[in-house]
């Protein structure tokens, strides 16, 4: 085991307040990608970026572009838990680990076994009617066609953080209160430049700041320990040991 892995892991046996804040980079490794990333094929069948197109604006401009961006790039159903996510559960398990902060709205921390999950930008598994508030679920939305609607008429939308829009305040603090109460705090597969949610970085006030990332990111100079490898790989490493 690489020492920065053999540092983390003696972090991790030595606390009982774990909190773990993830991103886009921990579900990666279960097959969905990072839909900000752009390719031939993705600039082939839209004429927006993908910022625009997830927008609140964008939504009520242009609904039927926006499901069908929805359907192509934010929908996966035979997606599972990683190594990663499966790690994490364990660690619930064993009391050490007392919150998930994730920016992912796949749902896969649930999924894994983890029970205290904060989505700070909802989740795809959740819908609801904007004019009768009926809640739908993943299928309904996956399996209609064009814009999505309620019996009653209204349009269903899925229970998920916008761009324009602002967090949840209520899941925001809870954030800040699990952060501010960790003794080690682990940061993976994320490049912290999304505000407010990189922000929450900054509400840590121990000497155990972890951040796995594959990639540098703007905030490395704040950590006290650094992994650049695979989320999945680290965690399971470091579990099961």
């Amino acid at each position: 085991m690489k020492p920065e892995w053999e540092q983390l892991k003696t972090w991790i046996d030595e606390s009982g307040n774990i909190v773990f804040f993830g991103g886009a980079g921990v579900s990666t490794e279960s097959g969905i990608p990072d839909f900000r990333s752009t390719d031939g094929l993705f600039n082939q069948q839209y004429d927006y970026p993908p910022e625009v197109i997830v927008s609140h604006s964008f939504f009520e401009a242009q609904p039927e572009e926006f499901y069908r961006f929805l359907r192509d790039r934010m929908i996966f159903p035979d997606a599972q838990p990683n190594a990663a996510h499966k790690a994490l559960a364990a660690l619930e398990k064993q009391g050490k680990l007392k919150a998930v902060i994730t920016q992912n709205i796949d749902g896969l921390h649930q999924l894994a076994g983890n029970e205290n999950v904060l989505e700070l930008h909802g989740s795809m598994l959740r819908h609801y009617c904007l004019r009768c508030g009926k809640r739908y679920g993943l299928d309904f939305v996956a399996t209609s066609t064009g814009i999505p609607r309620c019996d009653c008429g209204g349009i269903v939308r899925p229970d998920v953080v916008l761009y324009e829009e602002g967090l949840d305040q209520d899941v925001l603090e809870a954030a800040v209160r699990a952060i501010a109460a960790a003794d080690v705090l682990i940061i993976g597969g994320t490049s912290l430049v999304v505000w407010p949610a990189a922000g929450l970085i900054d509400y840590y006030r121990g000497k155990k700041l972890v951040l796995i990332n594959r990639d540098a990111t703007p905030r490395d100079n704040r950590a006290n320990l650094v992994i650049h490898d695979s989320i999945g790989q680290v965690l399971d490493a470091i579990v099961q040991a």
